[in-house]
């Protein structure tokens, strides 16, 4: 992969990364109930999906996947179940007033919160589907492919790290500015309806003919 190439597809990362999702969601709402750094554990799941799925498409069972309707529809209607399960949660989410000296957020434990980050990115197979058909555009044949789709695994990892900091980073800061259970109850059914509206989105999409 030449200078060039991954120039290129360094800014397409940038692109994909930024365009909101169900990853960009749950960030956010990892962010305003658990606080930056405790929320930053659902980013973390985040990745790990996302690395699960280049290594499927690098180990050539994502064409598998791209070709099979049953697989396919049994991934996507598990997706659409979670971000469903995930909006009502968040919906019925009891508001927790907050004063001048409270300090304290719900503490999440980590690994429940990368649990979920992965589920929500390993249940979208379009994910998949995608990456199979961007990432080789930008690989060369005539170089060993292992460290090309580990250059780029790297680079869409760091990129979207990145990305889902300022997601929850700024959900985090928002938090800070509410004050009254009114305002709280409100932005969850916000977040849950982001979440029911992304289990809409994932609900409709079809396999490629």
């Amino acid at each position: 992969m030449t200078l060039e190439t991954w120039l290129a597809f360094f800014v397409a990362c940038w692109l994909i990364s930024l365009s909101p999702g169900a990853g960009a969601v749950a960030s956010m709402s990892a962010g305003l109930r658990y606080g930056f750094w405790r929320g930053y554990w659902n980013a973390i799941g985040l990745q790990l999906a996302l690395l699960m799925q280049i290594g499927i498409v690098a180990a050539g069972l994502g064409a598998v996947l791209a070709t099979s309707e049953l697989a396919f529809a049994v991934i996507k209607w598990f997706g659409v179940a979670y971000l469903l399960y995930l909006g009502w949660r968040q919906w019925c989410a009891a508001p927790e007033p907050l004063d001048e000296g409270a300090s304290e957020r719900p503490l999440g434990r980590p690994l429940s919160l990368m649990l979920r980050g992965f589920l929500v990115n390993a249940s979208n197979p379009k994910a998949i589907v995608f990456i199979l058909a961007v990432l080789p555009q930008f690989l060369d044949p005539r170089q060993p492919l292992l460290g090309q789709y580990l250059a780029m695994a790297l680079t869409m990892v760091l990129v979207d790290l990145v990305v889902m900091a300022g997601y929850t980073g700024l959900a985090a800061r928002v938090l800070r500015s509410l004050r009254s259970p009114r305002q709280q109850r409100l932005l969850n059914r916000s977040f849950g309806a982001l979440f029911m509206g992304a289990a809409g989105l994932l609900a409709s999409v079809r396999r490629a003919a």
